[in-house]
């Protein structure tokens, strides 16, 4: 049964002085403690009604009041890397009053986006981006000659990833003007925290005890080069084994902390000290924060809430949506792990996203055979490759928009050398309220051009099934095979997925006027649209292309020969599975005669964040879509 979500609005009388962060400047600690009291309370009930990522943005509540108190933003630049905890950021900053809108059609947008507010200075989405960002913009300001701080808020899983450290070297070579806060969850870095150790960080953060660093420092070089580097190191080691950011040091910044980050009155002398540092290189803010922290609900749940559907704000108890037909993901997952019993060398690996690709299903039944990088994309690819390299056999599920991250890899590490990594692609074609960071438009484009590349793309969880069983028995060059996100059509699956016979297409509905060329999920609007233009005595061919690479040409060439219309849909951008078949078709001469081409793939723009079927609207890729280009081409 539906649990109930609606939920009387919260008293909310120091939050609702506060439109902009400079409203709030010249609040007491007092009035600022119970601005986040009632900042976290406006998130839960927005959240309840809306759904969204929670867990996170509960987790920095007291650190965006600390941030906007302390600092003059917007003038002065605060980057959230991912940008999924940012909904107390947007309320303080002129959004309150579309909160509720959030990841819905015209509503806010679920991420930072540079549109949508001055108080965004960069858009996110994907992870560890911020401190490279930051870094470029500490530098232009420096060169523009317009002083500001520049504050990046990263996660501790997403440090993780070798951008976040490829930019901190940077940083500390430059010794530009950068805070990066450490917002660590996860407890994965650091001890507990308590007095001492904000003690510490406050002295550590003062500007007298930098000057007297300083000082120290510019007294050593007088020393031979040696014992100068002997007591530089022994400054920062020291100072490491207090606070346990040698690593940090190492990459040459000055570490603060770690620090109760949901406690103000740590937070907010440590972040003026920093503030007034107006001399000294990048500086690291180590804050331990919960996530779901305020939320008893969120604390107890194992994924601390990080994104929910619409819930109720008393039990935290969320809607469930009707039973339906599994999803693409769950079908997947069990096909995989349906392989695995039958071959040994499957390993099923994922950049720490084990549940949103399924492979905690496939962890759960083979746990020695799967391998969570954590947010390492590259890194994912090239461990594949290596294995594969030993005779394994990798799945490597990354979702589409991810798998960007890694495209050298896929080049370089997998294609060149035709190695078997079996790459699947979930979160293929528009992902809905996620918007354009995570929606799946490109990588039919950027895998078809790879030479040697097999790419399928199943039209419903049954060709699914089988598109996992032909992965599985590719072993001599790389393999592809994506598919959308949410549920399939209901379809009665098979105990076992088939292996199909690689570039060999299908047809499901034969008809001597228009033929239908579809590749992936779009089929059954292709289907639909036949229907329809049955009605109006148009009789369709539509088919199944399955793959896009290799292609089927023969099937290719029999229905532009025997139509006088073709059409081809897809999920994905310009430059994909259209494209492929309309330079066969050109090569073979099929185009220089009375045949009528249309493609139709995703409009070259990014889909705003919408409904999935609004979103397809939008796109133009419905059976209705389909009908009118038919009827334009016949004129």
């Amino acid at each position: 049964m539906n649990a109930p979500v609606t939920a009387p609005r919260p008293a909310t009388p120091t939050l609702d002085r506060v439109r902009f962060p400079a409203d709030m400047r010249n609040f007491s600690i007092e009035q600022l403690q119970a601005l986040a009291s009632e900042l976290r309370a406006e998130t839960i009930h927005a959240v309840s009604t809306t759904g969204g990522h929670l867990g996170a943005s509960l987790g920095v509540v007291e650190l965006t009041v600390a941030l906007h108190a302390v600092f003059d933003t917007p003038h002065d630049r605060l980057i959230w890397d991912v940008g999924h905890q940012t909904y107390p950021h947007k309320i303080l900053c002129g959004r309150r009053d579309r909160i509720r809108t959030i990841r819905q059609g015209g509503g806010l947008a679920g991420f930072t986006r540079r549109a949508e507010s001055e108080y965004d200075p960069f858009g996110a989405g994907h992870s560890s981006t911020s401190i490279s960002a930051g870094l470029g913009m500490a530098v232009a300001s420096q060169m523009q000659g317009r002083p500001r701080n520049v504050v990046a808020v990263i996660g501790d899983g997403s440090i993780s990833a070798g951008m976040a450290y490829e930019a901190m070297n940077n940083a500390g070579a430059l010794k530009s003007r950068l805070v990066v806060v450490l917002n660590d969850n996860d407890m994965s870095i650091a001890p507990p925290v308590g007095a001492m150790s904000a003690y510490l960080s406050r002295l550590l953060s003062s500007q007298s005890f930098m000057s007297l660093r300083d000082i120290a420092i510019k007294m050593a070089k007088k020393f031979p080069k040696g014992i100068e580097r002997t007591a530089r190191r022994a400054e920062e080691y020291a100072r490491g084994m207090l606070t346990g950011g040698t690593l940090f040091e190492e990459l040459g910044f000055y570490y603060v902390g770690p620090i109760d980050g949901h406690n103000l009155e740590h937070l907010l002398p440590i972040l003026r000290n920093v503030r007034e540092a107006d001399e000294h290189g990048p500086i690291l803010i180590h804050a331990i924060t919960q996530k779901g922290h305020g939320y008893a609900p969120a604390e107890a749940s194992a994924d601390k809430l990080h994104a929910v559907a619409k819930f109720n704000v008393e039990t935290g108890e969320q809607v469930k949506a009707p039973p339906g037909p599994p999803t693409y993901t769950k079908v997947f997952a069990n096909a995989l792990i349906d392989e695995a019993s039958r071959n040994t060398d499957i390993v099923a690996i994922t950049a720490a996203m084990p549940s949103g690709t399924g492979l905690d299903a496939f962890g759960k039944a083979y746990p020695d055979r799967t391998f969570d990088v954590g947010i390492a994309e590259q890194h994912a690819v090239t461990f594949a490759a290596g294995m594969a390299s030993e005779g394994m056999a990798p799945f490597c599920a990354i979702y589409s928009t991810f798998l960007q991250r890694a495209y050298d890899q896929v080049v370089h590490d997998v294609a060149i050398q035709s190695l078997p990594v079996r790459f699947a692609i979930d979160r293929a074609g528009p992902v809905g309220a996620d918007g354009a960071t995570h929606a799946g438009s490109f990588d039919l484009a950027y895998l078809g051009c790879l030479p040697g590349m097999v790419i399928m793309a199943p039209s419903d969880e049954v060709e699914l099934m089988h598109a996992v069983a032909t992965a599985a028995a590719i072993n001599d060059r790389p393999s592809a095979f994506r598919y959308p996100r949410g549920e399939g059509f209901g379809l009665e699956l098979p105990k076992h997925g088939e292996i199909l016979r690689l570039g060999q297409g299908r047809i499901v509905r034969e008809g001597a006027d228009v033929a239908i060329l579809a590749l992936g999920t779009r089929l059954y609007e292709a289907k639909a649209a036949a229907e329809l233009l049955a009605a109006e005595g148009i009789e369709c061919t539509v088919a199944d292309a399955r793959f896009m690479k290799p292609l089927d040409t023969v099937m290719i060439d029999n229905l532009a020969r025997n139509h006088a219309v073709m059409v081809t849909i897809e999920d994905g951008s310009v430059g994909g599975f259209a494209a492929a078949v309309m330079q066969h078709l050109a090569l073979a001469g099929l185009l220089d005669g009375k045949l009528k081409f249309r493609p139709m793939t995703l409009p070259d723009r990014f889909l705003e964040h919408d409904a999935p079927a609004k979103q397809m609207i939008d796109a133009g890729l419905t059976a209705a879509d389909i009908v009118a280009t038919i009827r334009a081409a016949r004129g």
